[in-house]
């Protein structure tokens, strides 16, 4: 027999009842009804209950084992009496009991139990971090997503695509974060990076001819944290591919995900690759606040400040004097009511804005009326032709909120949130709940103007190819979209990417138009620039987050839920102690001085 084990502690089924099986693993839990013990012992596979009763040759050592304790049993399979069958469990049927054991590693009073649901503080399940990982829900949660990255392996293989793999040291190469810069010990004050993202390296390997590229790509981005992104390293499914426009990237990677999606859902609902819609930056702004918006809710929000210029309410009517302010609504169907039109009123002021007008309407003694302050404020009419617009009714009220979008969007799409998740809905249909939303985000703009410089700098992905080329470039600056895009599901950014400027002479036009001379784009980007003089095709590609990825499919609100080994919110290691002090030998090797922060 084998040393540890001659069987998981999922295997074992009632054809096996008689036989004499060794199986290895953690105590789970033990119970003693009376002199009998009995042991759920947990692998990485399952639980099977053991026992022991002082006709065990080994019972009086089955009486010391305690949690999370390593032990191996041998023993005699059991039926269970059909009344204590455990249908819960694949080994439900059986027991075996005990007649050897080893304890093979005992353990110390635990800082954080295994077994149950208990909730305990982030710094204690990351500092034993290998502890919280033996919790079921921890194991599942890993499980899924090793299985996640080899369906997309599969996927993209199935697409004709081959898996490369890129440098994890390289140059510097700002890409919107703060780069982990790594001294060198060869070459005393220069410093490589690890990568933000293996972008420049796959559009350089379509320059080298292998036409598709994919990986499973560690990033490293120093930044600040948040429930849906690491503040250190994450992985992506990254792809690139040669000779394509912005429909073949979608019609390649969509597939792949509703696949991956599919697989995983359960029963939740996925929608279909075909009914994902494409909506531009700029609507998705104006309709829901964000460019990752999660369409599992209906709401849209619309521009209404021709009902409000040279209204007779003059707040809005005087922001709408200036140029680029605008009036916006969020409807808010079954919320007509006083009392909700407040609570929405007092979470705008807890967000930092002034508050939000509201008018709502209900049945009058002459038929509907608006209610409200506004509605007294603009009148009948306009009150009237804003319902229209809406598609309100009885029941039913707006809010609104006014000003430059970009100083009350983001506050309008967690409004617009709020509001869905407090309107009733019909009890009997949660189907929109347990549903995947996608949305492709398309024509991002290239460029944006600093309100107070009026300086033009980029807004999104500088390598992005501009839609109109070079003729686009000539002409207004904010007004040049391009050909990038992003995958939005529930809410979550799950997917970025772009067809890329492959043409150096308009590359160099973009960058200059914002402030980059020729020199220095040639410097901070000088292979790619080099590469593009001998024969660049047009390429384009994107990136998945699989962490995100997961994180949605494991129905997490926090993604370190889904990964292995995660810093805490301040990017600390409280299980490995890092980062760390080195010590002087190494910082001569590397020719460094540590100048302490000022107090």
């Amino acid at each position: 027999m084998h040393s540890f084990r001659s069987h998981t502690c999922a295997d074992l089924r009632k054809t096996q009842v008689g036989d004499i099986v060794r199986l290895s693993g953690w105590v789970h839990r033990v119970r003693d009804h009376g002199g009998v013990l009995f042991i759920d012992l947990r692998d990485h596979y399952g639980v099977t209950q053991v026992l022991a009763d002082p006709d065990s040759p080994v019972f009086n050592e089955v009486e010391k084992v305690r949690s999370e304790w390593v032990i191996r049993i041998d023993g005699k399979v059991l039926a269970r009496d059909e009344s204590l069958v455990n249908d819960k469990l694949p080994t439900g049927e059986i027991e075996v009991f005990i007649q050897d054991m080893e304890v093979l590693g005992a353990a110390d009073e635990l800082p954080l139990m295994v077994f149950g649901d208990q909730e305990y503080p982030e710094e204690t399940r990351l500092k034993y971090r290998y502890l919280d990982l033996r919790r079921e829900k921890m194991q599942e949660n890993m499980k899924l997503r090793s299985d996640v990255v080899a369906s997309m392996r599969k996927r993209m293989w199935a697409r004709d695509f081959r898996e490369y793999q890129t440098p994890i040291i390289t140059a510097s190469s700002p890409e919107g974060a703060r780069d982990f810069l790594v001294p060198s010990r060869l070459h005393p004050g220069k410093f490589y990076a690890l990568p933000q993202a293996p972008q420049q390296f796959k559009q350089l390997l379509m320059v080298s001819g292998f036409d598709k590229y994919f990986q499973i790509a560690p990033c490293f981005r120093d930044e600040d944290p948040r429930s849906d992104r690491s503040p250190t390293d994450f992985y992506q499914l990254d792809m690139e591919m040669s000779f394509v426009e912005q429909q073949d990237v979608f019609d390649t990677v969509g597939p792949v995900l509703q696949g991956v999606f599919e697989e995983f859902a359960g029963a939740r609902k996925v929608d279909a690759y075909a009914d994902w819609p494409l909506i531009s930056y700029r609507d998705s702004a104006l309709w829901y606040g964000t460019d990752k918006p999660d369409l599992r809710n209906p709401i849209k929000m619309q521009d209404v400040s021709e009902h409000f210029r040279g209204s007779g309410f003059a707040i809005f009517a005087k922001l709408l004097e200036t140029e680029g302010n605008e009036v916006r609504a969020i409807p808010a169907p079954k919320g007509g009511s006083r009392k909700f039109c407040d609570r929405m009123n007092s979470f705008a002021q807890k967000e930092g804005l002034p508050g939000m007008g509201y008018i709502f309407w209900r049945d009058g003694d002459d038929g509907m009326e608006a209610a409200g302050p506004l509605a007294k404020n603009i009148g009948p009419e306009r009150t009237e032709a804003i319902r229209q617009q809406l598609g309100l009714g009885v029941g039913d009220a707006a809010f609104f909120l006014g000003g430059k979008p970009k100083s009350f969007q983001r506050v309008a799409g967690l409004a617009r949130d709020v509001i869905w998740a407090e309107t009733p809905k019909d009890p009997e249909d949660e189907t929109w709940r347990a549903r995947f939303a996608f949305a492709w985000i398309v024509d991002f703009p290239i460029f944006e103007q600093d309100e107070e410089s009026g300086e033009i700098d980029f807004e999104h992905n500088p390598f992005s190819m501009p839609q109109g080329g070079m003729e686009a470039l000539e002409g207004d600056p904010l007004a040049v979209l391009g050909y990038q895009y992003d995958l939005a599901c529930n809410g979550a950014e799950i997917l970025s990417g772009a067809i890329r400027n492959h043409k150096l002479e308009i590359m160099f036009k973009a960058f200059e138009i914002a402030g980059y001379g020729e020199d220095e784009v040639r410097r901070r980007f000088g292979g790619m620039v080099n590469a593009f003089h001998f024969g660049a095709p047009p390429h384009g590609g994107c990136a998945a987050g699989i962490d995100r990825i997961v994180m949605l499919l494991a129905e997490e609100e926090n993604i370190r839920e889904v990964m292995l080994f995660p810093m805490t919110q301040r990017a600390e290691d409280l299980m490995m102690g890092a980062p760390s002090v080195p010590d002087n030998a190494q910082l001569r090797d590397l020719h460094l001085r540590v100048i302490e922060p000022e107090a």
